[in-house]
């Protein structure tokens, strides 16, 4: 075929735009497109796919089809969960950017009018944070911080977490004022007296959903590099039991929380109080996490989880 694409009409800003809305909206094949541009069946392909690039054409998929998987409804039956969201197991390198893509669709899903969303850290969460987007603007919204504020590692900190969660959703956004982790018990109690972190726990302790990732303990471990614990302290945790981190606090195989030191020193939502929250989404997979995944599970600090595959088949093997 000799190209030159065919003059468009008015209403599009470009060939691209026209051929998205041809095949979108009108529902017209490939060819018949091309037939109708004067241009090849492999440009309309390109078209198409800069279309999605370009932001002219999202396509949501209803993350209700992958909880309707064996696999999803097995994990669902274990361990007593509302839901669960199971994408295929792909490369490791993109795991983070592809959990985070379908943890945004799921909260997207839920997210409704005057909800209050707690978000804590890490890469997923961050992952999670930085592709969600709502068909449709919801108001009155708030995101809030439910982890005090880490110097370590700023890339996935619970400050940025927040703030990007919220700037995407165009929520109200609220930080906590405090550091995650102070030097001693005493200052910790004195500092939570504060009328402003009194005022900022209610509003964390009326979320009612929640956002985190689980964390391994291993010499890799997202936790080792946070800097909410020294390595000493943490060999400890693990000395004692801790095979995972929720919002920086230990838990065990079973999932029972690992006391110590450090977790009273923490400035941030307790395990308890976790759990009270009503809905509370888990993004984590990978075969480092299976454990730390599993002992989540088992302390019930999840409703909702989203994972993959290898990771699911793994938690059901346990």
């Amino acid at each position: 075929m000799l190209e030159g694409v065919a003059e468009k009409p008015t209403e599009f800003e470009d060939a691209v735009t026209w051929a998205a809305w041809l095949y979108y909206a009108d529902e017209m094949t490939q060819s018949e497109i091309a037939k109708a541009l004067n241009v090849s069946r492999a440009t309309i392909v390109n078209y198409l796919q800069e279309a999605r690039e370009r932001g002219i054409v999202s396509i949501r998929l209803n993350t209700q089809a992958s909880g309707r998987t064996e696999i999803a409804r097995r994990l669902m039956d274990r361990f007593g969960l509302d839901g669960a969201l199971v994408i295929p197991t792909g490369e490791d390198r993109d795991l983070v950017r592809r959990l985070g893509d379908a943890g945004a669709r799921v909260l997207a899903d839920q997210i409704k009018q005057g909800d209050v969303i707690g978000v804590a850290w890490g890469r997923t969460v961050l992952s999670v944070a930085n592709q969600i987007t709502l068909p449709d603007p919801v108001n009155d919204l708030t995101v809030v911080q439910v982890s005090g504020s880490s110097t370590g590692e700023p890339d996935f900190s619970p400050e940025l977490c927040t703030s990007l969660l919220s700037s995407r959703i165009r929520a109200r956004c609220v930080n906590l004022l405090a550091p995650a982790v102070l030097s001693t018990p005493e200052l910790r109690d004195m500092l939570l007296e504060e009328p402003v972190l009194k005022k900022q726990f209610d509003l964390i302790h009326s979320t009612n959903r929640i956002l985190f990732g689980v964390g391994d303990v291993g010499a890799k471990s997202t936790v080792r590099i946070s800097g909410i614990a020294s390595q000493q302290e943490i060999d400890d945790y693990v000395r004692n039991g801790a095979v995972a981190v929720i919002i920086g606090r230990f838990i065990n195989a079973a999932g029972g929380g690992v006391g110590g030191q450090h977790d009273a020193r923490m400035v941030g939502i307790a395990l308890e109080e976790l759990k009270q929250t009503p809905n509370r989404i888990c993004v984590a997979g990978g075969a480092g996490k299976i454990d730390a995944i599993l002992a989540t599970l088992r302390g019930g600090y999840a409703t909702h989880l989203v994972t993959d595959m290898a990771t699911g088949e793994a938690l059901l093997q346990q």
